[in-house]
């Protein structure tokens, strides 16, 4: 009798990984099944990248970023031909079940594979843009913000000491949380995000006004999907006449060692996978909202808009006028 579970990582890497794919490994087989490794992702379904799972696999991976299981994005699953070889390679071992660790693009496609052959999966959000719908809180979050706020705390540093301005770009795709939140918890100036409508004239008249009560600097910060970041470089530095520098993070806030958060995140998105599998669940994504942990239907995540929290709005209004 089938028994097989493979668990795998797929889209953009973040913090959290490495501590899920351990916890529902041994959690699987606590639970009386054969864990299965998925390396590269989809592609590797479809490439026969499958390994069992051994505790030396698995071992002192907690604290390492990224994932060790790679990732990767593939055109040939959208073949129905190439999902087939997928699904072959699992029939093989037996495995009749997925935990797959990623974004809103790695459920759908295990949602079409599921429509295929009917293998249940479930799915752990893991992305630091924190942008899927249906859950407050995705594995990698807290890593990235804490990356960002070194880094932020770090420029502080150097503008004060130059009274100079810095803009900081942050990723987050079209989503602005990153940005909202390392605005708030590291207090600056300025916040620009896709979601809230902001008007440079007020936020000019306010800089202006604080120069004159004493300000020696400021700290902007940018969400990547503004597309602002240059433009706001200049627009300090020309229109406030303040000298202005800009610093993109990029792809160091997707590394780094997972923060406790995260592990512990990790640990119960994995438990809730692997019971929501026993349960019968066919394609839950574990999410977790208002403090409680629990499971949506694929179709309640992927084709809804991920709205931000209203009450960062309020916050964070002051700070784009």
């Amino acid at each position: 009798m089938a028994n097989g579970i493979a668990i795998m990582t797929s889209g953009g890497d973040s913090a959290g990984m490495n501590p899920a794919i351990k916890c529902a490994v041994e959690y699987a087989a606590q639970r009386g099944h054969e864990p299965f490794l998925v390396y590269d992702g989809l592609r590797g379904l479809i490439d026969d990248k499958i390994v069992p799972s051994t505790r030396e696999l698995v071992s002192g991976i907690m604290h390492r970023g990224g994932t060790m299981l790679r990732s990767s994005r593939s055109k040939r699953f959208f073949d129905l031909k190439f999902r087939r070889q997928a699904y072959e390679n699992l029939q093989r071992r037996g495995i009749d079940k997925l935990i797959v660790i990623g974004g809103d693009g790695s459920f759908r496609a295990l949602n079409q594979f599921y429509a295929d052959f009917g293998i249940p999966f479930a799915g752990i959000p893991a992305t630091i843009d924190n942008d899927i719908a249906g859950t407050d809180y995705c594995l990698g979050v807290d890593t990235a913000l804490n990356i960002i706020r070194q880094s932020i705390d770090s420029i502080r540093d150097t503008a004060s000491s130059f009274s100079r301005a810095f803009v900081v770009e942050v990723m987050g795709r079209h989503c602005g949380y990153l940005a909202l939140v390392s605005a708030l918890s590291c207090g600056a100036e300025v916040c620009l995000v896709p979601e809230v409508p902001y008007d440079l004239d007020k936020i000019g008249i306010r800089l202006r006004k604080e120069i004159a009560e004493g300000r020696g600097y400021i700290l902007a910060i940018t969400a990547e999907g503004t597309k602002m970041a240059d433009y706001l470089t200049r627009w300090i530095n020309d229109t406030i006449g303040m000298e202005t520098r800009l610093t993109v993070l990029g792809h160091v806030q997707r590394g780094g060692s997972p923060t406790v958060l995260d592990r512990i995140m990790a640990y119960k998105f994995a438990v809730a996978a692997v019971d929501a599998l026993d349960a019968g669940a066919t394609n839950a994504i574990m999410v977790y909202r208002d403090g409680t942990y629990g499971s949506l239907p694929i179709d309640a995540v992927a084709h809804q808009q991920y709205k931000l929290d209203p009450a960062l709005f309020r916050l964070a209004g002051p700070l784009a006028t």
